[in-house]
């Protein structure tokens, strides 16, 4: 009943959070849709020392429903793969790809406005294939697996396709992921009783 009840528990706080994480996005699009304000101007703009904070503000902000759309889809799924780690695991992984990729594309990016939560996604996307080499228990190398069967064509994304697309967020933020992958396995193999 115990372990019932707390996988209930776990996965009721998982939805909360994704729902909290959705509505929010959505939230931001209607007010800059609706309210006579734009707030593209919380994306980032490389090598802009004003906007260097907007690091954390750009995920949130789309340019279009489809954009929105789109990226709300990607979230949610591989928010929610993470999630089955665990909800603290998903947080820091989420942390750590939106400030390391977010820094990264301030830093080299092209001199453009980047707004938009692809970044976070190629980077849990990344972590999610990642793991599978960094730590090889075998459920790591299951949703690898999966990830690259029915999401490996992203891989294509990292990619200078279309210049009113980020391909900057979409390769810093893969790159976040590995790195975050490697050191989150590394530390926990030292914690990792020998």
């Amino acid at each position: 009943m115990t372990n019932r009840r707390s996988f209930s528990d776990h996965l009721s706080t998982n939805i909360t959070v994704l729902l909290i994480l959705i509505g929010s996005m959505a939230g931001l699009y209607v007010i800059d849709n609706v309210l006579p304000v734009s707030l593209a101007y919380w994306g980032i703009i490389p090598r802009d020392t004003g906007s260097l904070v907007h690091i954390f503000t750009a995920p949130f902000i789309h340019g279009s429903l489809g954009h929105l759309v789109n990226n709300l889809i990607g979230l949610t799924v591989f928010s929610a793969i993470c999630m089955v780690r665990s909800l603290r695991f998903w947080l820091a992984a989420s942390v750590f790809v939106i400030t390391v990729g977010g820094l990264l594309v301030w830093l080299f990016g092209r001199s453009a406005l980047h707004i938009g939560a692809s970044g976070w996604i190629f980077g849990l996307w990344s972590i999610l294939i990642a793991m599978a080499f960094f730590d090889r228990r075998l459920i790591n190398i299951l949703i690898a697996l999966v990830v690259v069967i029915f999401y490996g064509g992203m891989a294509y994304g990292v990619l200078p396709t279309d210049p009113r697309i980020s391909f900057e967020s979409h390769l810093f933020g893969a790159l976040a992921g590995a790195l975050f992958a490697y050191l989150y396995s590394r530390a926990n193999k030292s914690a990792r009783p020998t």
